[in-house]
């Protein structure tokens, strides 16, 4: 299967996503449309797209925004397996007609916790890592899968093959590092009062690989 990843800023990478498509013998192609003057993959040459965070807001004009909703649209209309986290989600709901609009800004760990049980064998609360101050509404041909202390609308699933999650599962330990390092001023005004030093402390759950892994099964299923 060839995995088309599109990665809108250097900081925030496929991470546990990277190694379940290797440990399933899988072909991982990152693209990179807001440094590399919009390149984005086809439809015919997608098997699964995974749409990464960023710091840009999908409400932007930015073409290749535009041009990436497109190709959502396409594979939507093809029940091609899609995975968004953070930016990546709200494109996917932007696309399918809804607003994305400023919610409340979480940066740094707290708890999600299930909100039904359409996707076996998850836990009822984890901890993840929150990056984001813009929300996302339900589509309704999709159901609530993730609710956080601060925000009710943290994830959903639709039909059997597109996931999407305001929040990150998928960031390793250096992943994490990256982020912080990289964009750790973005913690000011955060409803969880996490500092960027407070974020490092805290150990990557190691169920957060688990889950990742569990997501991609289910949407990966036929």
């Amino acid at each position: 299967m060839r995995i088309n990843v599109l990665q809108h800023t250097p900081n925030e990478g496929p991470g546990a996503i990277q190694s379940w498509s290797n440990d399933n013998g899988h072909e991982m192609y990152v693209y990179h449309p807001a440094q590399f003057n919009g390149v984005l993959p086809t439809a015919d040459e997608t098997d699964m797209l995974i749409i990464l965070g960023g710091p840009m807001s999908p409400n932007d004009n930015d073409d290749w925004i535009l041009n990436e909703r497109e190709l959502i649209k396409e594979l939507l209309s093809r029940d091609t397996p899609m995975f968004g986290a953070c930016f990546g989600a709200q494109q996917i709901t932007k696309t399918l007609g809804y607003p994305v609009t400023k919610g409340p800004k979480e940066v740094g760990w707290a708890p999600v916790y299930l909100q039904n049980d359409v996707i076996p064998n998850l836990p009822d609360e984890v901890t993840a890592l929150h990056w984001h101050e813009e929300t996302f509404e339900i589509p309704e041909n999709a159901q609530l899968l993730f609710s956080s202390d601060c925000l009710k609308n943290q994830g959903f699933v639709m039909g059997h093959h597109v996931i999407g999650l305001q929040f990150h599962f998928e960031p390793l330990a250096d992943n994490v590092r990256e982020m912080v390092v990289n964009d750790g001023s973005y913690t000011k005004g955060s409803l969880l009062n996490q500092t960027p030093a407070d974020i490092l402390q805290v150990k990557v759950p190691s169920e957060n690989k688990q889950v990742m892994y569990k997501l991609l099964d289910y949407i990966s299923e036929r």
